[in-house]
C-alpha cells in the first residue's frame, strides 16, 4: 500500500516509522528546515520529499496519484483540511485521514472536506480516561470500527454475579460476543450453556453498552464465596 503523509513532525515521523516496518510504500512531506534536517536522521531519504502538501505540484511530486492513503498531519488544522479536500477532490485518494490539532475545529473534519478519518488527540485521551475509569479492571486489548468495539478482557473474581450463570442467560446485549474462555491455563469454546467460573478470564468483542454490562456482572462482590 502507498501512504502519503503530510507533515513531518513527531506524528508524521513515527507513523511514517510504523508503516515502513509493516512493508508498505510511504512518501513523506515536509517544508520546514529544521524538521527536515532529522528526518534525515531518522528515515530513508527516498521517503522525504520536500515542500508544501498544500501544492498540487508538491503532491504530484511525491506520486499522490498512486497512492491509496493520503494522512494530513500538518500542524496547521486548515492545511490538513485543505489536503484531504484536494486528495480527494483532485486525485481521487480513497481514503483520506485528517489530524486535529485544535479542539474547537474538530466539527470541521467531516466529509464536506473529504475527511475519512479525524484523529483529536485530546478527545482520544478524554475518552480513554474516561474509559478506564468506568470499566474498573477491564482491560481493552483492541479498538475496532473506529472504536465503535472493542476486544476487551476481564479476570472473573470471587463473588461475581456471572459465576455460576450461563452465558445464554446474562442477557448481553446484541453487540456483545463471549469470544474465549481462559480456565486454569486452558481455553474453553463458550457456548450458550456454558457457566462462568471464579478466576476465568474473559475475551469478548465488545460495543460500549456490551462493555459496560459485562463490567457490572464481572465486578467483585463485597462478601465474595466463591
Amino acid at each position: 500500500m502507498i501512504v502519503v503523509i503530510a507533515g513531518g513532525g513527531r506524528t508524521g515521523a513515527q507513523l511514517a516509522n510504523f508503516l515502513l516496518s509493516q512493508d508498505h510504500e510511504v512518501h513523506l512531506i515536509e517544508y520546514r528546515k529544521d524538521v527536515l534536517a532529522r528526518l534525515h536522521r531518522e528515515l530513508p531519504t527516498e521517503v522525504i520529499y520536500e515542500g508544501n502538501a498544500a501544492n498540487p505540484e508538491v503532491l504530484e511530486h511525491a506520486d499522490i496519484r498512486r497512492a491509496q492513503v493520503l494522512a494530513a498531519c500538518t500542524p496547521d488544522d486548515a492545511d490538513n483540511l485543505a489536503i484531504c479536500y484536494l486528495a480527494r477532490a483532485r486525485y481521487n485518494i480513497p481514503r483520506t485521514i485528517g489530524r486535529i490539532n485544535n479542539p474547537r475545529n474538530a466539527w470541521l473534519f467531516d466529509s464536506k472536506f473529504n475527511v475519512d478519518v479525524a484523529l483529536n488527540q485530546a478527545g482520544i485521551m478524554a475518552s480513554l480516561i474516561e474509559e478506564e475509569m468506568s470499566l474498573g479492571d477491564m482491560m481493552t486489548l483492541l479498538k475496532l470500527r473506529r472504536g465503535e468495539y472493542s476486544v476487551i478482557e476481564e479476570k472473573i473474581p470471587p463473588g461475581a454475579k456471572a459465576i455460576g450463570v450461563a452465558i445464554k442467560d446474562l442477557q448481553l446485549c446484541d453487540d456483545c460476543v463471549i469470544a474465549a474462555i481462559i480456565r486454569h491455563g486452558r481455553i474453553v469454546v463458550p457456548r450458550g450453556i456454558t457457566e462462568f467460573e471464579a478466576h476465568d478470564e474473559v475475551l469478548a468483542v465488545t460495543s460500549r453498552e456490551g462493555a459496560e454490562q459485562l463490567a457490572a456482572l464481572f465486578a467483585p462482590s463485597e462478601n465474595p464465596k466463591n
